[in-house]
């Protein structure tokens, strides 16, 4: 069997500025303190791909759950394909929160500062949540913020990483998702089946990769590092047939 091939943004947030001259956020029993609001209730959840470049997070393999993160949280991207356990602080907002309720969602797009004191200002730990993922932990009613506790997560994910082929002729750029394990990505590496070297490829934005290599008609494998350590070979999982705009998905995952 050959590899299955797969056919083929933020909006405004209610950010109101509650300015404290100190943040907290300390761990307990490792959890920290953060604060959530929620997109658009008119937007399409599958859309919010925005500052990671997923075009779809229902193709990338992400679902409806899924989060703009703060500056303090995104490190220039590097933090695409992550997951967190959110939780509403119940102690601190019991009209608003959810007892015990938990949602673990995908950061895939990023919280830009205001530089006014607002919430996704530095050094503010701040998630902008699909509706669906907020309303899992908060109750309905509730248009402004809430507080709560989250903490990293290992990402579950079905089926194994994808790969989407965009650019065109010697600029080859890579969408990587449906990443498990760690969720983020810290390096990847292409190689042609004429080329036999590996060539590393640079961070285009968020979860897209690119090189300057000229690798059409051949066969592509890849090698992805996480930001834990963990690295994986995905062997031939492109065939010499491919084409730009293409994605194609692996039989090998993170866990």
């Amino acid at each position: 069997m050959g590899p299955h091939v797969i056919s083929s943004t933020f909006l405004s947030y209610l950010c109101f500025a509650f300015v404290f001259s100190v943040v907290h956020v300390h761990a307990s029993n490792g959890w920290l303190n953060a604060h959530a609001t929620f997109y658009g209730a008119n937007q399409s959840p599958s859309t919010l791909g925005g500052a990671c470049g997923y075009d779809d997070t229902f193709h990338a393999g992400f679902g409806v759950n899924t989060a703009a993160v703060s500056t303090m949280l995104f490190r220039d991207g590097e933090v695409c394909g992550a997951c967190y356990q959110l939780m509403c602080d119940y102690r601190a907002d019991p009209k608003w929160c959810l007892i015990s309720r938990s949602v673990t969602v995908t950061a895939t797009n990023f919280c830009p500062p205001n530089n006014h004191g607002g919430w996704c200002d530095p050094p503010y730990h701040h998630f902008d949540m699909s509706m669906p993922a907020f309303l899992r932990i908060a109750r309905q009613g509730n248009e402004g913020i809430v507080p709560v506790l989250y903490r990293r997560v290992a990402c579950k994910r079905r089926g194994g990483v994808r790969f989407t082929l965009k650019g065109q002729s010697n600029f080859n750029m890579v969408m990587v998702s449906n990443v498990g394990g760690s969720g983020d990505v810290k390096g990847v590496w292409i190689r042609g089946s004429r080329s036999g070297a590996w060539l590393p490829m640079h961070r285009n934005w968020g979860a897209n990769w690119q090189s300057s290599a000229d690798l059409r008609n051949q066969r592509l494998s890849f090698k992805i590092t996480l930001v834990d350590g963990k690295t994986l070979l995905f062997l031939n999982v492109v065939p010499s047939t491919w084409t730009f705009g293409q994605t194609f998905s692996s039989k090998t995952q993170f866990f």
